[in-house]
């Protein structure tokens, strides 16, 4: 299967036949990978956040072009240590994404959301990719935490009852931070998938973004605004992009778990401990975020 598949087949596959294809597009991209592009631009999350729906949303534009079989590759968080000619072959050859006549030349992205928490992946992403764009999708960290526990519950990485998990994080986490940076090929099961709180201080996270690759080069969307039924958040990344407009359809929700409400008590405690954080996200922003709103 050739590596200048659109992303729409992705989604025309199901998961057993995309797994079983992975090895065979996986090799035929390693041999060519030095005629291979990088990504022009990345969704970096933050996780549970809308990333699969934007992909989606952006894949059906004419002039953009994703990874084959996969939405995001991990390359900057835990497959680092695979190099860059791997890393490569996860896209199209360049000579197929040259404008002709008629049409525009392609851009390629990726969309891995662990790239926004990985204190490693930043400074990654500028070496590798000094001229690359990133969007980030922000959402009310509590509801983030709580679907988070949801979808580390339903893939079998999280056993405990989500107010035990956000009790027990901060055991689980201790150092494993400090591990990854300085460890490049240490890989953290506890820090990519019971991180439910501590994903949720974006500030902390868009700021070291912004040391590596400067505030110019990220646009930040508000969950709710990209999800109010109008394509007007979608048509403001195309902006960013410098891609021409898209079809114009709003963005569908994918990729979403249904589950009871989260006790009113716990949504009150964690409202509270993340204010502070979401007051200095405001002053980065310059923005309000909806759920402060």
């Amino acid at each position: 299967m050739p590596r200048n598949t659109s992303p729409a087949l992705l989604h025309r596959l199901a998961a057993p036949a995309r797994r079983a294809l992975l090895p065979l597009a996986d090799g035929l991209g390693g041999m060519t990978s030095s005629a291979r592009a990088v990504p022009d631009f990345l969704i970096c999350g933050a996780q549970r956040a809308g990333t699969t729906s934007l992909f989606k949303a952006l894949g059906r534009h004419p002039a953009v072009t994703g990874p084959t079989l996969r939405k995001g590759v991990h390359y900057f968080d835990t497959g680092y240590g695979r190099g860059l000619d791997w890393y490569r072959s996860h896209f199209p050859l360049r000579a197929t994404l040259r404008a002709r006549r008629g049409r525009p030349g392609v851009r390629v992205f990726e969309s891995s959301p662990y790239y926004l928490f990985h204190p490693l992946a930043a400074e990654r992403i500028a070496r590798t990719l000094p001229e690359v764009r990133v969007v980030v999708i922000l959402r009310d960290p509590v509801e983030r935490a709580y679907s988070a526990h949801a979808h580390e519950s339903a893939r079998g990485f999280e056993t405990e009852p989500f107010a035990l998990a956000v009790e027990l994080e901060a055991k689980r986490l201790s150092g494993e931070e400090e591990r990854l940076a300085g460890d490049p090929g240490y890989r953290s099961h506890a820090h990519q998938h019971h991180g439910y709180v501590a994903r949720g201080h974006y500030a902390d996270q868009l700021l070291r973004m912004e040391r590596h690759l400067g505030r110019d080069r990220i646009h930040v969307v508000d969950h709710a605004d990209l999800f109010d039924g109008t394509a007007r958040a979608l048509a403001g990344i195309e902006r960013f992009l410098g891609l021409p407009p898209g079809p114009g359809e709003a963005p569908g929700r994918h990729n979403a778990r249904e589950r009871a409400g989260m006790p009113e008590g716990l949504r009150a405690e964690l409202t509270e401990r993340f204010a502070e954080s979401d007051a200095r996200l405001a002053a980065w922003w310059g923005r309000t975020p909806s759920w402060r709103a």
